[in-house]
């Protein structure tokens, strides 16, 4: 804890702090911490920051369940940031993306879409509907009627994947349909896009 006192916070009393895969090294996100955050965070080994725009201290994952374990806190050499290594439990990014830092200003340029990264930003998104469950939104809707009908429609959409296939049509358009059923099905079930590709990184090794 004395380290702690070492910790320089600016004129709001904030320090900004950088959470980082302990595993990986993946940068995860970046956010700021009161010294009532950084003193929750040592005392319960979970991950607290504070919100400057709603000014109050918040947990990581205490809505969507995206937890940040933090196995070590470092302070800078300056004394004013912070780095919690951590180990997440799901994405740390509201958007669904595991890292908030997936936007590339550079180098970018005629780089294919990364489909691991879109179907983990899909998959947070319906997850977003699951807990919203917004009026008009087809997601919900799905959600609402059940398993049974959600597999029902992920059947139908595999039908029309083998039936685009054999045709050589619109191949691409029916499988983006099929994952999007496959994942509302997963949301609906509570298994996560991460337990599945566990499961393949397991197989393929």
């Amino acid at each position: 804890m004395s380290a702690a006192r070492e910790i320089r916070y600016d004129e709001k009393g904030l320090v900004p702090v950088v959470a980082q895969d302990a595993s990986t090294g993946e940068v995860l996100m970046l956010a700021y911490a009161s010294r009532e955050a950084v003193e929750k965070t040592l005392s319960s080994g979970e991950a607290h920051y504070y919100s400057r725009s709603r000014e109050e201290i918040w947990r990581k994952g205490e809505t969507s369940g995206n937890t940040q374990k933090v196995v070590e806190v470092r302070l800078d050499c300056d004394g004013d940031a912070l780095l919690y290594r951590v180990e997440p439990a799901g994405p740390a990014c509201h958007t669904g993306e595991r890292s908030c830092f997936f936007t590339s200003l550079a180098g970018s340029d005629g780089e294919p879409p990364d489909l691991g990264k879109t179907l983990t930003r899909l998959a947070g998104t319906i997850a977003g509907r699951s807990r919203e469950m917004p009026e008009g939104s087809y997601t919900a809707k799905l959600l609402d009627r059940g398993t049974g009908y959600t597999a029902q429609k992920v059947g139908e959409e595999a039908v029309e994947v083998v039936v685009a296939a054999l045709e050589g049509e619109k191949l691409a358009e029916e499988t983006a349909d099929l994952l999007y059923h496959l994942l509302v099905l997963l949301e609906g079930r509570g298994v996560g896009v991460e337990e599945v590709a566990r499961v393949l990184d397991e197989r393929h090794r």
